[in-house]
């Protein structure tokens, strides 16, 4: 068993700005995310509640990612703009 703190090192990529070429990407990989972190819960037996209950297994976020509250969208929103930025921050290009 380890006892050492973990100390999270993500790499930085504050300097890097997405084209604005890239936001139809980011929003369909948005929705995306939330695409597969709800198929992953629904396959861990997971439903709708309208309260997140983790004994009950429900979960007021297993909806269409258009019905989602403005902050959970943002959530995905910025776990898909950090992708993207890593990606270009590594050196890869995207292009379509």
């Amino acid at each position: 068993m380890k006892t050492e703190k973990y100390t999270p090192q993500p790499i930085d990529t504050t300097d890097v700005k997405l084209p604005e070429e890239l936001e139809q990407l980011v929003e369909q990989m948005s929705k995306n995310v939330h695409e597969v972190w709800a198929e992953t819960r629904i396959a861990q037996g997971w439903t709708y509640g309208e309260q997140r209950n983790d004994e009950l297994k429900t979960h007021p976020c297993l909806v269409p990612y258009e019905e989602l509250p403005e902050e959970e969208k943002e959530y995905d929103h910025n776990t898909s703009i950090g992708t993207l930025k890593l990606i270009l921050k590594l050196g890869f290009n995207i292009s379509k």
